[in-house]
């Protein structure tokens, strides 16, 4: 890098697009421990800790906002088939229902026809405020494509965020198009910032009409990243960066990752695991390297703490996935469906349903404040204790799913100051045509075994009797509660159960993450 780079801090962007361009143009900026450091900005944080202008940036984005991501939905719209570069984890399939991660689709759709899909899924689903083109390759190694479908929708569906996710390396060429299309979330995946440990990630790029590899490929696309990332910090662009936790080869490299984006104005870090099952048919999945476990991942996120914001609710989401993060309604909006519905795209009718999910938003906010005010009375027990609980849902942010119902568990960390939202892992579904299937249940105890309780709406005597002898607590008793305030009433009695004597706290084990993988479902229609 130059030495006259110039360094922008998350600090500076929280004070707003003004004092971003300033910063840039009197050469200012931070070291590398500029900005604040503030854990919860982009994910739990509120309009009192954010300039207005970039807390309408993500207020009801599921991606930006970890509190939005109960409320609202999104949808990836997969017209950019073609990469630039190769990455030993990614195997991109365009026609494949039973996957769900990065990179597959069931369907390759032409600009208009992903425009159309839009509209049909705004008029039916009217939470859906963020569109994003995230494949199933690049998005900016298909710009027409690209740009076409966001023209469009930018006339056509002005209250719609636009995204897009890229690797990176032909972003600094791409900015100016961004803009115009007032495309104002990007998502960056980067690795590394050392082409040594990237020569072990991406075997080969193709740049400038040149295919490059090993390390001269690693060091080419670094340096288009961090100049990519930092003119999008300069143009008031919100970045978001993704990196893929790949053990023994960048899990400790990523901290710093994390320091050097931050460095660059990276609003957000999402931190991701590996997927590495074979038969996704990946380099790193065939050649049997390994995924990281939960407390691997967590390790290296609350590592990072401190440094570029961490985001921990990300889905690892298909290029075509419709709906609230943790579900996918994409098969509801096939094109033959969507050729007989009646497309009615009604801003007022949407702006109103969205007003209603702002009341319950609030309400959920008031639940937490009032369940960590009733939790700060002393007890007598170690006030530092924090434990893990899954929570079943099916969004709204409270627990008001069935056990056997579940296809994946929020992971929440609980402490007597916070219900902090830090995860969730993927489980085969239990109940499968009526009556629940015991095979999945080791399968489901070991997704969430470093947890103290699993929070359900409902659940069956024989999972029951499960999950307990596990040690895992099931508790039905708060069903249809907010999530925060269930969590935290739970603590609070299970605390209160310690001081009395009436059980000994315990440290649970490490969970195995799930990411990815076919559901038992779909290998049984294979």
């Amino acid at each position: 890098m130059s030495a006259n780079t110039t360094f922008v801090s998350i600090g500076d962007l929280k004070k707003g697009r003004q004092a971003v361009s300033e910063v840039v143009e009197t050469g200012g900026g931070c070291g590398s421990t500029g900005g604040d450091g503030k854990a919860s900005c982009g994910t739990s944080a509120g309009p009192d800790d954010m300039p207005a202008e970039i807390w309408d940036k993500v207020k009801n984005h599921p991606c930006y906002s970890e509190e939005a991501h109960h409320h609202y939905a999104r949808m990836h719209v997969a017209v950019a088939p073609a990469c630039n570069i190769q990455c030993n984890y990614c195997n991109r399939k365009y026609d494949c229902s039973n996957e769900s991660r990065p990179g597959v689709v069931s369907q390759k759709l032409t600009p208009d026809q992903a425009v159309k899909k839009v509209l049909a899924v705004a008029s039916e689903i009217p939470q859906m405020t963020v569109l994003g083109i995230a494949g199933p390759g690049d998005s900016l190694a298909n710009p027409k494509k690209t740009f076409d479908t966001m023209r469009m929708l930018h006339e056509q569906a002005p209250d719609i965020k636009l995204c897009l996710s890229t690797n990176g390396l032909a972003l600094p060429d791409q900015v100016d198009e961004i803009c115009k299309y007032n495309i104002d979330h990007v998502t960056i995946t980067i690795n590394m910032v050392d082409p040594e440990v990237g020569a072990k990630i991406y075997p080969w790029i193709f740049y400038n009409h040149k295919r490059y590899t090993g390390y001269e490929a690693a060091k080419i696309l670094h340096e288009r990243q961090m100049l990519g990332l930092e003119m999008l910090t300069a143009r008031g662009v919100l970045t978001k960066i993704n990196s893929v936790l790949i053990p023994g080869i960048n899990d400790e490299h990523l901290i710093e990752v994390n320091r050097e984006v931050k460095k660059r104005g990276a609003f957000l870090h999402n931190i991701m695991p590996l997927i590495s099952e074979a038969e996704h048919g990946t380099v790193f999945g065939l050649t049997g390297q390994r995924g990281p476990t939960a407390q691997e991942l967590k390790a290296v996120q609350d590592a990072c703490m401190g440094g570029a914001n961490l985001m921990r609710h990300c889905r690892q989401c298909r290029a075509d996935a419709v709906g609230l993060l943790g579900e996918d309604r994409s098969e509801e909006f096939t094109l033959d469906k969507i050729e007989e519905m009646e497309v009615v795209y009604d801003l007022d009718k949407r702006k109103a349903y969205q007003d209603k999910v702002e009341t319950e938003r609030q309400a959920q906010v008031a639940a937490k404040a009032d369940a960590l005010a009733a939790a700060a009375n002393d007890d007598g027990v170690d006030p530092d204790m924090k434990v893990l609980v899954a929570v079943a849902t099916e969004g709204h942010g409270k627990v008001n799913q069935h056990f056997g119902h579940a296809t994946e568990f929020q992971i929440f960390e609980v402490s007597k100051a916070q219900a902090q939202f830090v995860g969730h892992r993927r489980v085969d579904l239990y109940c499968q045509g009526g009556y629940g299937e015991d095979e999945q249940l080791p399968s489901i105890v070991k997704a969430i075994n470093d947890c103290h309780a699993v929070l359900v709406a409902k659940i069956g005597a024989c999972p029951r009797d499960e999950l307990t002898a596990a040690g895992i607590e099931p508790v039905d008793q708060y069903a249809h509660e907010f999530i925060e305030k269930a969590a935290l009433s739970w603590f609070s009695g299970y605390r209160q159960r310690i001081a009395s004597g009436e059980l000994v706290h315990q440290p649970r084990g490490d969970a195995q993450i799930r990411q990815g993988a076919f559901t038992g479902t779909a290998e049984a229609a294979a």
